[in-house]
């Protein structure tokens, strides 16, 4: 009963980190949204990273982490060029023309696409059935954006969709560094390895005034360099390893809603019945996609394991 009762406590404390890493990566693009009001999208896509960078410096050297092989070295450039750079500036830049309720949506499906991603790029082997739930994700999310901008393909679509590519690809790619290393590490490597270029480019594009910058604008900011960056990573990881990552993954299908909620919180922004029903329509696909996908290695371990 002892053994039971703490199985089912590890369990417990593993689906409520998991759901605060859910949180925390929801809110990324209300706050994304909030900070490119006034901030350079250039400058908050590349400060972000540098933040996270430099904390990541502090961790890994009071950990004496040992600097990655060659090997994973790559694979962690090519990730952190997707990560630090794809992602964030895509988001940034779409974030000016989209409601972040909108983007919610969009990127539902970044677990499939990552999916997808894992199955070109590994040796992982959806079935048939992962592959039609891909395509209807995909078509659902393509109908979604096009009712929204009037039949039209909308500049802000086109960004969400490089936004969706680069954290498929970026999370595909760390996937295979994470079997060796632990998820925290593995994203503390991406952030510094990614240092020598946000960190100048960051300094170059950062406002003239920051003194005019508001506490909230930069409130924003730090949280998506500390939080959306970084730290929400710890607690992901750390909930997929206490919980198991069978049980705890399925808490990320929340994570469009969170999002929905924190737009209307934070920007303000009226999300309709339509929205919320699309939003719910995806969720569905994606876990339907979690159940049919893999036949060979576990997909989409990244997405999994946040890093």
């Amino acid at each position: 009963m002892a053994g039971g009762s703490k199985a089912v406590s590890l369990e417990t404390a593993g689906l409520l980190l998991g759901f605060v890493g859910v949180v925390i990566f929801g809110i990324t693009l209300p706050m994304t949204r909030l900070a490119v009001e006034v901030l350079d999208p250039l400058f908050v896509t590349t400060g972000r990273a540098a933040l996270a960078g430099l904390v990541a410096c502090v961790v890994l050297l009071a950990s004496r982490k040992s600097f990655p092989v060659y090997r994973d070295r790559v694979s962690l450039m090519l990730a952190a060029i997707c990560l630090c750079a794809g992602f964030p500036g895509f988001t940034g830049y779409a974030m000016q023309h989209v409601d972040a309720s909108h983007g919610g949506v969009v990127l539902g499906i970044i677990p499939l696409a990552t999916a997808v991603a894992g199955s070109l790029i590994g040796d992982q082997r959806p079935s048939r059935g992962f592959w039609i739930t891909a395509v209807l994700g995909a078509a659902l999310v393509v109908g979604f954006s096009l009712q929204a901008s009037g039949g039209a393909v909308s500049p802000g679509d086109l960004l969400l969709l490089g936004s969706v590519l680069s954290a498929a690809i970026g999370y595909s790619l760390a996937a295979d560094v994470s079997t060796r290393l632990s998820g925290w590490e593995v994203i503390s490597w991406i952030v510094v390895l990614a240092l020598p270029i946000t960190l100048p480019v960051a300094l170059w594009s950062s406002p003239a005034d920051p003194l005019a910058i508001s506490p909230l604008h930069w409130g924003a900011f730090l949280y998506l360099g500390l939080f959306s960056q970084y730290f929400g990573f710890f607690f992901w990881n750390a909930g997929l390893a206490l919980g198991g990552v069978a049980k705890v993954s399925q808490v990320q299908l929340l994570q469009t809603f969170v999002t929905l909620a924190f737009a209307a919180l934070i920007n303000a922004e009226s999300v309709g019945l339509t929205t919320w029903l699309v939003a719910l329509a995806v969720v569905g696909l994606v876990l339907l996609g979690r159940r049919m996908r893999v036949e060979k290695a576990v997909l989409s371990e990244a997405m999994q394991k946040k890093n």
